[in-house]
């Protein structure tokens, strides 16, 4: 038989085994960490090849759908069972076997790929569980459901019904790890075999275990009341079957700082700030206060705010006392302003005229659209023959023509002598 289109260099099995499991990227055969405070991790290669696999073996069904089905039982009877171990479809399910992004699978058939040849053309009559075969008996990577590790060891519970059926083997039909057990919410001991802190038994058989919650505060029960507890979780008692809230902050149990004071909660406490008037308190408010805070005093039973500015305290000239809550800060009086430590009586600039930001140049352009709007409409008064318009137009001219004539006549001088 020829050998198959190479993928690319393919060492000899078991050396290229050898050199998979010694890659970089997932630890393939160290045991996990507790689940716990592991990180997620990726995948045991033993799901990279049941993946594998199981996408071989779609392959086998669609290749065969694909070819036949055409109605000559005859003819695809003939045919079938000359295209049924053949190299050609070998390498049409190989093909497809690993999607494009799956590195993983990749690597992982490349390096198997002459011991998937092995067990095509030679060993499916005799191990036709190619998972079994592969996986399990020649990469060594997998092991039977309910077993875990190097040496495949039964899970807790045994290999049957791994951790009472009440939980997950850690590693499970992997080569890989710890065999712990990862209870469901109830359930605890080694095999999940009892019932976890805070339920008790509800039923119990030779196969079967129900667990059901004890009452809030109980740790251990016999029952659902309250009256059941046998033991309490932490921050209660135990008083005639009842678990009882302790009050840890009306005894040493409480570590609160020295600005704060003790609330009492269920099964615990909290430690809260004391008002800024208290040296040390009681509790909340100004009224519970050990000692008052600096700038407070007492008064009655509570501290109060002292007003500093009842007395001297601002000593700079034009200053003037501003109370705040437990103190007072000194600011310079209406109008003034501090400049380097010294209030400065503040500069009040003079009002701005409208035109006072404009140039010369664009007042007197201003000026000349202002007079201009003014004797068109007295030309236009003047064109309908009225007197006395007429004498007022020709009077504005004349006066704007001096105006304009003995404002710039040394300016038209000086620029007719430098034009000559």
């Amino acid at each position: 038989m020829a050998s198959l289109p190479r993928r690319g260099l393919v060492p000899p099995p078991l050396w290229g085994l050898s050199l998979f499991l010694s890659l970089p990227g997932p630890i393939w055969l160290q045991p996990s960490p507790p689940p716990q405070s592991s990180p997620p991790t990726e995948l045991h290669p033993c799901h990279t090849c049941r993946g594998l696999v199981d996408s071989f073996n779609k392959g086998l069904e669609r290749t065969i759908r694909d070819n036949f089905g055409g109605g000559n039982t005859a003819w695809e009877e003939e045919k079938l069972s000359k295209y049924k171990d053949s190299e050609t479809r070998l390498v049409e399910v190989l093909e497809s076997v690993c999607s494009k992004s799956d590195f993983e699978c990749h690597r992982l058939l490349e390096l198997s790929e002459e011991l998937v040849e092995s067990w095509w053309f030679h060993k499916q009559q005799e191990a036709p569980d190619l998972f079994q075969w592969l996986c399990s008996d020649s990469l060594k990577l997998c092991c039977p459901s309910g077993t875990f590790g190097p040496s495949c060891l039964p899970c807790p519970g045994g290999a049957e019904k791994p951790c009472g059926g009440y939980g997950q083997c850690e590693g499970e039909g992997t080569r890989g790890g710890s065999g712990h057990c990862d209870c469901q919410a109830g359930y605890g001991g080694e095999a999940c075999g009892q019932c976890g802190l805070g339920y008790f038994e509800a039923e119990r058989n030779a196969s079967h275990l129900v667990c059901s919650a004890c009452f809030g505060p109980c740790a251990r029960c016999s029952g659902p009341e309250e009256s059941n507890c046998l033991q309490c979780k932490t921050g209660w008692a135990l008083h005639h079957l009842k678990c009882v809230d302790i009050d840890e902050c009306g005894t040493e149990r409480a570590s609160c700082g020295a600005d704060q004071f003790c609330v009492n909660t269920e099964g615990s406490y909290e430690c809260r700030d004391c008002s800024k008037a208290c040296l040390g308190c009681m509790g909340a408010g100004p009224g519970r206060c050990k000692k008052c805070s600096p700038g407070y005093q007492q008064v009655g039973s509570k501290c109060l705010d002292v007003d500093e500015c009842e007395t001297e305290v601002c000593p700079g000239e034009n200053q003037q006392c501003e109370n705040t809550e437990g103190s007072y800060r000194c600011v310079c009086a209406e109008g003034y302003k501090q400049i380097e430590g010294i209030c400065v009586k503040e500069q009040i600039p003079e009002s701005a005229g409208f035109f006072s930001e404009m140039t010369e140049d664009e007042l007197v352009v201003l000026q000349q659209m202002f007079f201009g709007v003014i004797i068109c409409a007295l030309a236009t008064l003047a064109a309908k023959g009225d007197l006395v318009f007429t004498a007022i137009f020709i009077g504005a001219v004349a006066a704007m023509t001096g105006y304009w004539l003995s404002e710039r006549s040394d300016r038209v001088l000086e620029g007719f002598i430098k034009g000559r």
